[in-house]
This record gives structure tokens, sequence and C-alpha cells, in this order.
């Protein structure tokens, strides 16, 4: 009878057995999809990390170049604008000049102006003295005329 029991404690022990080998052959296998499912994520992860630097580099490279062109372009609206800034200042001393020489040529008519009026007032002086005098020379010829007339 304690052999029958122990037979059957026996028995089931190696049901027992057996299942738990069955459960721990399907405990490898889910851990064997875990760990292949981990190992597939891992490679995932590398190769994007691969991605992720290699997009960084890029975006340095691409924010290097971005830098680098708006330094060309301040450097030109620099120049341009000194250029720009060294022409208002030659035009400006060209208008002062342009201003001083119309000034001088100004001053250069109303001084010709005047000698002209200057001139011609004294020209019709003289014109009126020579016409005064012609009128008194004609006056005296007639005179004299008129003198021989009553003495011959």
């Amino acid at each position: 009878e304690e052999k029958k029991q122990l037979t059957l404690k026996v028995e089931e022990l190696e049901r027992k057995l057996e299942s738990t080998g069955a459960q721990n052959i399907e405990f490898l296998q889910v851990i064997a999809k875990r760990e292949e499912s981990i190992h597939q994520c891992q490679l995932r992860l590398e190769e994007k990390s691969r991605e992720c630097s290699s997009l960084a580099r890029q975006l340095e490279m691409a924010i290097e170049d971005a830098k680098a062109q708006v330094e060309q372009a301040r450097e030109r609206a620099v120049s341009r604008e000194r250029a720009a800034q060294s022409k208002m200042l030659d035009l400006e001393t060209q208008l002062s000049r342009n201003k001083t020489e119309l000034n001088q040529l100004r001053r250069s008519k109303e001084d010709a102006e005047r000698r002209y009026e200057s001139r011609l007032q004294d020209l019709r002086d003289r014109l009126e003295q020579s016409e005064s005098t012609n009128r008194s020379m004609q006056n005296y010829v007639q005179f004299l005329k008129s003198s021989y007339d009553n003495v011959f």
C-alpha cells in the first residue's frame, strides 16, 4: 500500500515534472522570442542612433553653411552701406562745391552787371555830354553863320 502510494506520488511528481518541463520549454521559447525581439530592437536602436548622428552632423554642417552665408550677406551689406555712404559723401562734397561755384558765378554775374550798368551810365552821360557839346557847337556854327550873313 505504501509502495502504491509512493508510486502514485512518483507518477504525480513525474506528471508535474513533465508539465513543469513543458512550461520550461514554453518559457524558454518565450524568452528566446523576447531576446530575439530585444536583439532586433537593439539593432534598430543602433541604426536609429547612427541615423541621428548622421542627421546631427548634417544639421551642424547646414548650420555652419547658413552662418557662413549670413556672414557673407552681412559683409556684402556692410560693404554696400560703406560704398553708399562714400558715394553720399562724394555727392555732398560735389554739391557743396557746386553751390560754392554757383554763388561765385552769381557774385561774378552781379559784379559784371553792376560794371555793365556803370559803364552804360557812363556812356549815356558821355553821349549826353557829346550831344550837348554837339548842340552847342551847332548853335555856335549857326550863330557864326548868322553873324557872317549879317556882316556880309
